[in-house]
């Protein structure tokens, strides 16, 4: 039996990317949106597992953006979770799928970038994105394993990728 990946995560962007990745590469995985909210805890999440069949092998993903301060301290404490962190924001993860950038961002500026190179539109991933986010997630992912994890910028989204698209 395959293990589950249970994604929790902050926003709906986030949430219509996890779902874009569970049809695409046909994998088993729940998406918990926690909206705008990154004050997530174990406790928290031990609830939301209670309600669904687990196994051993499931995985536990926390998908947050580092624009907030002290979300990287806060999601550090979390044990037995890996961290899918933004920084600052998941439209850089989805930058890297169009370009290598090196220099520091805001959130402000990533999307503004990201909507003069696409057709992106916050809260939603269209046909043109979707293929786009698929196509070139091994691009991305490389990208971004050259990135210092948690610094500005950078994004760990490609450990969810990099699991999802073994052997493919």
């Amino acid at each position: 039996m395959n293990p589950t990946f249970f994604v929790f995560c902050e926003g709906k962007t986030e949430a219509a990317y996890v779902d874009l990745l569970r049809h695409s590469f046909r994998v088993p995985v729940e998406i918990i949106v926690k909206v705008s909210d990154s004050n997530i805890s174990r406790p928290y999440i031990d609830r939301c597992m209670r309600d669904r069949f687990t196994t051993s092998e499931d995985r536990i993903f926390l998908m947050f953006d580092l624009d907030v301060p002290g979300t990287l301290a806060h999601m550090s404490k979390i044990k037995d979770a890996t961290l899918l962190l933004s920084n600052p924001c998941i439209e850089y993860w989805f930058l890297l799928h169009f370009d290598n950038i090196n220099r520091e961002m805001t959130s402000a500026e990533c999307l503004a970038r990201l909507k003069s190179i696409s057709d992106y539109s916050k809260g939603t991933v269209s046909s043109a994105m979707k293929k786009m986010l698929t196509e070139n997630i091994h691009l991305a992912a490389s990208r971004a394993k050259s990135k210092t994890p948690y610094a500005n910028p950078s994004s760990t989204v490609y450990l969810l990728a990099d699991e999802l698209t073994k052997g493919k």
